[in-house]
């Protein structure tokens, strides 16, 4: 069974994977993965006795508290801020006392009460013991170094430590906050209420009670509560929210509304297609809230990498404070505080917290355009896209089919109108609005081709020229530019339709753009005929066209494709489930209404529009690239420190104090941190 607890007060990635670790030592648990940026638990138990476990491992872990909902922590915050003014008065007449010459206790206590005053709650958490982990975290790490002047009478060193090391907790969790909240702002696409109408009345009601079939009035303002189809009346959308695209769409009867837009016209009445749970806010907000369960590589390689090297530096620590005294007249006090230093550099603060947040961050910006994805690995895989694939109908055209021209009179119009009915193909839209009379029966998709059903008693045949030849059906080709659907009833051809689409008008500088992002190969893969194909793509940057092509054989051309780099395929994520199988990253257009679009694809293009993809590969990029100076410059940083903290020692030429030590731990993850920030800018 699995079980997400939401919680609060979680704001440390290294105690986010202290807590996966405790829990899935739990008999009974599984897959137990704490989320510090989400603040939540997702785990899975066996049996209530083990989910109880659980839940009291979690409530006693530090200060980590249940909750209902993500919660703000301003009164966290101002704690800390009380706690760091308390410290800095004890600590600034300390600092003027001691440059006086005043009396050296005096001074000793007022520096002892400020370094109390900021680390209080960092000793509490070394004492509160939860296992040898703990000894190797950062709060053992500071309250060492400030024990440690302290032992040496350094007290201004000692102070400095706890309250700089507070400040920078401070500044971090604002900072992570911050970043969250970016997240949570999508929960105000949600509608608090809907306007229910039921037997000629109006009732208030919460949109997660609303059902199939309930018919709602939407007034101007309102937010689309659930996702329907208008039923009555003619409005404008915007869809902003939704889409992160600032335009309005226009909307008459018998189009789908989205849940999350906004009603920026006439009040309307809808009919609701689906409950508020499976509505494209949802889906939203489930892929958003689960993309950091899918972890990235580095996100990976950080995690394992820390539990390998905090222990290796404290090792190296201890070698540090023992070895050289031995070759120096056992001057033990000389080495200590190199020793010190040498450990509270080394905490990996600064790549186990920037690092999951860079990707957060990447995320939750690539939401705020309407770009939706799956998780944090799928960004890495985009940022490495070299080709790029298109299905054709529906992805570079607009998908908006219309009746051309019918060859073969009103009776070929209705049957086809009849058998189209029954089918998901984005084709069948263009015949939604032709009425018929016609009973069908025994409806048989064939894949890639068409339609089989028994209409008024008589086999009828509704599809491609492929599907008449393959049938052994007679027919004379029609030359067209449009779509043509051939009918075919009782064995014999009847006539045929001609359906025309268009290009979408920003294909073309989508596809420009995408070069320019390193995307330099593009392909279309299409079931439509060569010459058709050809002639409507003709306009665009186009590097290769393979036409007539049924759903199972795309997937050998994209494997072909492959070869030539990391393979990006766009669709509409119905017909296109095998190739986007094989492609290295999935990629759905305004796929939100169909759970085959979501399941089948790593990212969804919410607002249906090509311009979003070049800014998907953009983010992508520039999410990668912060990761990798996050992770160098890090690393860089305190190897340097390090060194120059043993060197300082050995050769006596300069001395690095132990506050220097601690601006290599907190300043180099705050400055890693706001590096990280940059990933909310502009795509």
């Amino acid at each position: 069974m699995q079980k997400v607890i939401k919680i609060r007060n979680l704001d440390c990635a290294a105690c986010a994977a202290e807590l996966s670790e405790e829990l899935n030592g739990i008999a009974g648990i599984s897959d137990a993965v704490a989320d510090f940026i989400n603040q939540r638990v997702s785990l899975s138990y066996e049996d209530e006795e083990a989910l109880e476990k659980a839940i009291y491992s979690i409530t006693h872990f530090e200060e980590v508290e249940l909750a209902e909902g993500a919660a703000v922590r301003k009164e966290r915050h101002l704690r800390e801020i009380v706690s760091i003014a308390v410290s800095a008065a004890f600590f600034l007449p300390a600092l003027i006392l001691e440059l006086l010459g005043f009396n050296r206790w005096l001074v000793f206590s007022l520096f002892l009460a400020s370094a109390l005053a900021a680390g209080w709650s960092v000793v509490w958490n070394v004492l509160h013991f939860r296992g040898i982990s703990t000894f190797f975290d950062e709060n053992f790490l500071m309250t060492l170094a400030a024990v440690g002047a302290f032992a040496i009478f350094e007290p201004l060193e000692g102070a400095a430590v706890m309250l700089l090391y507070q400040i920078g907790e401070l500044l971090q969790n604002i900072a992570v906050g911050s970043s969250r909240s970016a997240i949570t702002k999508l929960l105000e696409l949600k509608s608090e209420t809907a306007i229910l109408l039921e037997d000629g009345q109006q009732r208030e009601v919460d949109p997660e009670t609303l059902k199939a079939g309930d018919l709602i009035l939407i007034r101007k303002g309102d937010k689309i509560p659930a996702d329907c189809i208008l039923f009555e009346g003619e409005s404008a959308l915007d869809t902003k929210s939704l889409t992160g695209e600032a335009y309005l769409r226009e909307v008459r009867a018998g189009d789908e509304l989205l849940s999350g837009c906004v009603n920026a016209g006439n009040a309307v009445k809808a009919k609701v297609l689906r409950p508020a749970s499976e509505s494209a806010v949802a889906k939203i907000l489930d892929m958003v809230e689960n993309s950091s369960a899918k972890k990235a590589k580095p996100e990976k390689f950080i995690t394992k990498f820390a539990r390998i090297y905090t222990p290796v530096v404290v090792l190296l620590a201890v070698l540090i404070a023992v070895i050289p005294p031995l070759f120096q007249s056992f001057n033990f006090a000389k080495w200590l505080v190199p020793a010190i230093e040498f450990l509270v550099i080394s905490c990996p603060c600064a790549l186990i917290i920037s690092v999951p947040l860079t990707y957060f961050s990447g995320v939750g910006t690539l939401a705020r355009h309407g770009i939706l994805t799956k998780g944090a690995v799928y960004l890495d895989e985009l940022a490495k896209v070299q080709v790029a694939v298109f299905d054709k109908t529906g992805t570079l055209t607009e998908g908006r089919f219309e009746i051309a021209r019918v060859n073969g009179g009103e009776r070929v119009l209705e049957l086809a109108a009849a058998v189209e009915k029954n089918s998901s193909h984005p084709l069948a839209q263009a015949f939604t609005k032709v009425k018929t009379s016609q009973i069908v029966e025994n409806v048989t998709e064939i894949s890639g081709m068409g339609l089989s059903a028994t209409v008024d008693g008589k086999e009828t045949l509704v599809g491609s020229l492929r599907l008449m030849r393959d049938r052994n059906i007679e027919v004379t080709a029609i030359k067209s530019l449009a779509s043509v659907v051939y009918v075919a009833e009782g064995g014999r051809c009847v006539g045929s339709v001609e359906i025309e689409d268009k290009i979408r008008p920003e294909a073309k500088s989508a596809l420009e753009e995408l070069k320019k992002c390193g995307v330099g190969y593009r392909a279309v893969l299409t079931g439509d005929t060569a010459e058709r194909a050809e002639e409507v793509l003709r306009e665009l940057p186009i590097d290769e066209i393979h036409a007539g092509l049924l759903p199972e054989e795309k997937p050998a051309w994209a494997e072909k494709l492959k070869e030539r780099g990391k393979l990006l395929y766009a669709g509409d994520g119905i017909n296109d489930t095998p190739v986007m199988a094989v492609s290295d990253v999935a990629v759905a257009m305004g796929g939100l209404g169909s759970d085959a679009a979501i399941e089948a694809s790593d990212f969804v293009l919410a607002g249906d529009s090509l311009s979003a993809l070049p800014k998907a590969v953009k983010g992508a990029k520039k999410t990668r690239a912060i990761v990798k100076q996050n992770i160098v410059f890090s690393i860089g940083v305190k190897a340097a420190l390090m060194a120059a903290s043993v060197a300082a020692t050995a050769t006596g030429l300069f001395a690095l104090p132990i506050w220097a030590a601690v601006f290599g731990d907190v300043g180099v993850m705050l400055l890693a941190v706001l590096n990280s920030m940059r990933m909310r800018g502009k795509l």
